[in-house]
């Protein structure tokens, strides 16, 4: 039965049922006055409330008995039965409104929750399942419904993207590693190689043993990842400092890459926050920019500060990222098609990884990407 048709019946019940008990007990008081304590009531009311006496009458000629209400008495009676009818009436509507309410307040959590349920899982919409009084509900519940279904939605898609990861991982795991085996064996093999190929060679394993390496961390990272519980070591850090020795410590890279950076941040800006943690977070965006850079080019490095917070830039040119990869960048196991092609590409959790600290010390961070000029911008407090 559909659920407004219920409540109306319910309705309709209850307003039936007061009036035909209200008629019930009307009916009951007078038959009981009038039948049952009859003759009772009648002396207790005329002894207490009447006067009957002997008074001369000049129709008839002589002394006759008159029977009159004595008014103080009889005022004082009927104030205190109306006040009695009024009491009797208050606590009657009270127990009856109070068992009311608690059966009505049952039957509406028995049908809210069947509408709930109806609600979660059937495709209908809220108007078909909700009455118009509970208008409130539904719209909460839709926005509540359609907000698992999103989380659910990513949870699907994280899942899938993790478990290409890990079949991509498992591919690459094998390439670097037949390759160590191959030039080992080769070495093992040809004991009089001359000494130039014997180091081209070693050269060529240690690369793929590194690459190697690379990987297997970053098997490590997916099973680790779990900021929630990271413990932050906070301090006031000299950003300045920080900024040029990271690009120092990626010089080979940049080198390799034909890359240059260029940092502009005034020696006096501190940040306060926990300096590995920090660390990291600037080391996978730089790297990042490396990666996607075209060669030769210059990725610049600048701060901006406030009374309150910090805002640091890392800009690279390269090609734009569209705008619907631009919103997934920082995604767990997100990675760019083009990454996936190349020695290039990580497991996907750089940028993640940089956006739960950020987050962690109360800061944001972003991306804007047009016309072949990518700009990532992360705000800090400068204070505790």
């Amino acid at each position: 039965m559909d659920t407004k048709l219920k409540i109306k019946i319910s309705k309709a019940t209850t307003l039936i049922g007061t009036c035909i008990f209200g008629i019930v007990v009307c009916f009951g008081l007078y038959y009981l006055v009038d039948n049952v304590w009859n003759g009772f009531f009648v002396d207790w009311f005329t002894s207490k409330y009447m006067n009957t006496h002997e008074v001369y009458s000049a129709d008839v000629k002589k002394n006759i008995f008159v029977t009159e209400p004595l008014w103080s008495e009889l005022k004082v009676f009927i104030l205190t039965v109306l006040i009695l009818i009024v009491l009797i009436s208050i606590v009657v509507t009270f127990v009856t409104a109070n068992l009311y309410a608690k059966e009505k307040v049952r039957k509406s959590i028995t049908a809210t929750s069947a509408m709930l349920h109806d609600f979660m899982i059937e495709e209908r919409g809220n108007i078909e399942i909700f009455p118009k009084e509970y208008a409130e509900i539904s719209a909460q519940m839709s926005d509540i419904k359609q907000a698992m279904q999103r989380h659910e939605q990513m949870l699907k898609e994280e899942a899938s993207r993790k478990n290409d990861l890990i079949a991509y991982l498992a591919h690459d795991l094998k390439t670097p590693l037949t390759s160590v085996i191959g030039y080992l064996a080769l070495l093992d093999e040809a004991q009089d190689m001359p000494i130039e190929q014997k180091t081209k060679y070693v050269n060529i394993a240690l690369s793929k043993a590194l690459r190697l390496e690379k990987l297997i961390n970053e098997f490590f990272d997916i099973t680790r990842y779990n900021l929630q519980q990271i413990d932050l070591e906070k301090e006031s850090i000299n950003l300045c400092h920080m900024l040029v020795q990271m690009t120092d410590e990626f010089y080979p890279l940049l080198n390799a890459h034909g890359n240059q950076t260029e940092v502009c941040v005034d020696e006096e800006v501190t940040v306060y926050g926990d300096s590995m943690k920090l660390a990291r977070v600037f080391n996978n965006i730089l790297k990042n920019a490396i990666y996607y850079s075209y060669p030769d080019t210059i990725i610049k490095i600048w701060a901006e500060s406030t009374d309150t917070d910090v805002w640091i830039y890392f800009c690279n040119k390269g090609k734009t990222i569209p705008a619907g990869k631009l919103n997934s960048i920082f995604e767990k196991f997100f990675r760019m098609d083009e990454a996936r092609s190349t020695n290039t590409g990580g497991a996907g959790l750089g940028l993640a990884i940089a956006k739960e600290i950020i987050t962690l010390h109360g800061g944001k961070i972003t991306a804007e990407s047009e016309n072949e000029s990518t700009t990532f911008r992360i705000s800090l407090p400068v204070t505790h």
